[in-house]
């Protein structure tokens, strides 16, 4: 079995800036809505066709930490981590493979359902290894990680709004991106 506690000698508060960062990766997903109406415009659908692709993911989050919470405490956060990005990733490959293809039942698989996973094995491997490595301020370690999942809009926002610009060369029509930029950006 992994070490999940931290040595003797190992300075614990190493390990938080680690926790922020991988929740303001993983946080991406409250940007969604930077894309939401090139995807609308791309596979002309509706609004509410499109949310659900957040709505699978958020939800897929929540069963997904609540199912895997064990085995991340078995197996140890690297490899729950290593889980959580190969989900991730994939989750976006699929999802891009799905808007290529103007596939939109992909995209919900992909970013929505395999994607999610990945969210919630990514969610609940920092907060459960930072409440072990400071069962003293069991708020504060998983304050400090939670807030870099809400922080990840902060930073993805502008970011994919830079690379949307960068991948169409501007909006495709007012408001919209093309749904290439959209699967350009999926792939980055």
């Amino acid at each position: 079995m992994q070490k999940i506690t931290a040595g003797p000698g190992f300075n614990r508060w190493l390990i938080p800036p680690a926790a922020l960062a991988i929740h303001l990766c993983i946080g991406q997903a409250y940007a969604t809505s930077v894309y939401k109406t090139s995807l609308v415009s791309h596979f002309e659908a509706t609004q509410t066709q499109i949310g659900i692709i957040f709505s699978i993911a958020i939800v897929m989050l929540g069963l997904s930490a609540a199912m895997f919470g064990t085995w991340v405490d078995r197996n140890g956060p690297r490899r729950a981590m290593l889980a959580s990005t190969a989900c991730w990733v994939t989750g976006f490959a699929v999802g891009a493979l799905g808007i290529f293809t103007s596939q939109l039942w992909l995209v919900y698989l992909g970013y929505g359902f395999i994607g999610g996973i990945g969210l919630g094995i990514g969610y609940i491997s920092p907060v459960s290894t930072l409440i072990k490595w400071f069962p003293d301020r069991p708020g504060l370690a998983t304050g400090m990680a939670i807030m870099g999942f809400g922080g990840g809009a902060m930073v993805a926002s502008p970011l994919s709004s830079t690379l949307l610009e960068l991948y169409n060369g501007g909006p495709a029509e007012e408001g919209a991106y093309s749904g290439q930029a959209v699967g350009g950006l999926f792939l980055t």
